[in-house]
């Protein structure tokens, strides 16, 4: 195997086995080929690692906010040093072309580690005066954190909710998404070199049972979850059991609005990114493009001819623009839906076909493809699909557009491109997203808080907002004179 770690959990500062785990493949989407094989945490496993993060917390917790920025921030320069290698594990994890990962997965890691090493100093307090007596306020950590992985970005994903997590005193347990393992296990390995205490990030592989043992577990304090929103109810409901903190970044189905005085090549640029990067598969895309019909055919015109000169292939190439989805079964899905498109009348303008790419014949690879002239009422523009399909809608007034937007259960993110930013401002804040641009599409710095509305997600990540999800306020009354009792 290929890509074989040492082994399949990192508990406690060291490679931890248990093969009496279920198996779990890793698989090369590109090719279909098996590059690794890991264990799902069996429950001494799950056990072992809690342990791990109930010691280790505490040790963490007693440092200062100094000590811990220092070492989240040696973490980033080391993940910063060896991008070019992490990025290649990344895309024969993922199946995301190289040119994608060198630039947006560890790289957004580090740029997380490093943001909130330095935040970690500064997780204060406050003081109340209250003329003679007076209040102060203290920021302690939660405990033991369960954070638990997407597919689509899991170097990213193990950083975000990492970061955060550590910077408040806190330990936490993460477990990847079974279908790419690998990277996250790098993440841990960095952070004990540059100086985490052992115990303090734990990672353990497993299926939906590991996901759901770890975030009932008694010793958790915080689950954070990015994943769907079905997986989400049921790890919302065990934490409410438990009354335990939580935060969810779940799916989306978001609007990206188009007026007719836009920048017509950035609107379709935007559009690209928000439908095709990661070969769509993004929480937050703008999967449901509104055109306002006066620059419709032009808009449909330049978008065939740039979606049609999109590069796919071989991951491992950077002139490579766009790989293969990350599993047999997510193709099979997106595959699905566009059958369903093509049922439900809406018009297939490029694209549509399952690819089988010389040298890569087994690889999960399919077509870029548009569907114009759909409904607000049709499945591909209700449903999540998590794949290279774009729907294009038309529209006439800016009223019109907002209240169609709005019609959907998520609200993750939203977009608008108009040369008129009176226009956007005010159609931005009628939108019910919470992550939202003007004039671009899908940029996520860590200086910015990200999260939904509605079924999209509980709670914010990243900035500031991530210090108020990993942390309780302790407020604490200091008396200055005698106690006045009636007694």
């Amino acid at each position: 195997m290929r890509h074989q770690p040492e082994a399949s959990h990192f508990i406690n500062g060291a490679f931890v086995e248990d093969s009496e785990g279920e198996v779990i493949e890793c698989i090369y989407p590109a090719t279909g080929e098996v590059i690794a094989r890991l264990h799902s945490a069996t429950p001494t496993i799950i056990e072992q690692a809690i342990s791990a993060a109930v010691e280790g917390q505490k040790v963490w917790a007693r440092m200062t906010g100094t000590e811990r920025g220092r070492v989240l921030r040696r973490a980033a320069d080391i993940i910063r040093e060896r991008n070019q290698a992490l990025s290649e594990l990344e895309s024969y994890d993922t199946g995301k072309p190289l040119q994608e990962t060198l630039v947006a997965d560890a790289t957004s890691g580090a740029d997380a580690l490093e943001y909130f090493g330095g935040l970690a100093a500064a997780i204060n307090g406050e003081h109340i005066d209250l003329g003679g007596d007076f209040v102060y306020t203290r920021r302690e950590p939660l405990g033991v954190c369960v954070g638990i992985g997407a597919w689509n970005y899991p170097t990213q994903i193990a950083c975000w909710k990492g970061a955060p997590a550590l910077a408040c005193g806190n330990s936490i347990v993460f477990k990847p998404s079974e279908t790419t393992p690998l990277c996250a296990l790098e993440v841990a390995k960095i952070l004990c070199e540059a100086g985490l205490p052992a115990g303090v990030y734990n990672v353990v592989q497993g299926y939906g049972n590991v996901g759901a043992a770890l975030s009932t577990h008694a010793n958790v304090d915080k689950v954070s979850l990015t994943g769907s929103v079905p997986t989400g109810q049921k790890v919302m409901a065990a934490a409410a059991a438990g009354i335990r903190h939580v935060t969810m970044e779940l799916g989306g189905k978001s609007p990206l609005i188009v007026f007719e005085d836009a920048n017509m090549d950035d609107a379709i640029g935007g559009a690209m990114l928000g439908n095709f990067y990661s070969s769509g598969q993004v929480c937050s895309n703008g999967t449901r493009v509104f055109v306002q019909r006066a620059r419709m055919d032009e808009f449909l015109d330049k978008l065939i001819a740039r979606t049609e000169a999109i590069k796919i292939g071989d991951p491992q190439d950077e002139a490579t623009q766009m790989g293969p989805l990350v599993s047999s079964a997510q193709r099979d899905k997106v595959m699905d839906y566009i059958a369903v498109g093509n049922e439900e009348g809406a018009h297939m303008i490029t694209g549509g076909k399952r690819l089988s790419l010389q040298g890569m014949e087994n690889g999960f690879f399919v077509e870029p493809t548009v569907f114009s002239g759909v409904a607000d009422n049709m499945r591909i523009a209700r449903e999540e699909i998590f794949g290279p399909v774009m729907s294009v809608l038309t529209f006439d007034e800016e009223d019109e557009v907002v209240g169609r937007a709005n019609d959907t259960e998520f609200g993750l993110s939203a977009g608008v491109f108009t040369s008129d930013l009176t226009r956007a401002h005010r159609v931005i804040a009628a939108l019910q997203a919470g992550s939202c641009w003007i004039n671009t599409y899908n940029l996520a710095p860590v200086e910015a808080p990200f999260g939904g509305y509605k079924r999209s997600g509980v709670g914010r990540e990243n900035s500031r907002a991530a210090i108020e999800y990993y942390s309780q306020i302790k407020s604490v009354y200091v008396a200055t004179g005698p106690v006045d009792s009636p007694y």
